[in-house]
């Protein structure tokens, strides 16, 4: 939101329903996100709801490490069900 740059590793983990997701499509999806303004909890619920709408996974929990910008690191963190 603040024009500055956010790095973070993502991490996803999951039990598969029916449907898993291929890397390259997982890579695309995620850079999507490098020229988008957001908050770091919006940006990591953001990524588990398109992903459960996607894959209808038994269960999945995605988590966001952001490097510290203005003293503050932030780890997010959000799961289905």
């Amino acid at each position: 939101m603040t024009g500055q740059p956010d790095f973070a590793t993502v991490a996803i983990a999951y039990i598969p329903g029916e449907s898993i997701v291929e890397l390259k499509s997982l890579k695309l999806y995620l850079w999507s996100y490098r020229n988008e303004g957001s908050f770091h909890e919006d940006v990591t619920n953001r990524i588990l709801d398109d992903l459960v709408a996607c894959l209808a996974p038994r269960q999945m929990t995605v988590t966001t490490d952001w490097l510290v910008r203005g003293g503050i690191h932030t780890v997010v963190q959000a799961s289905h069900p």
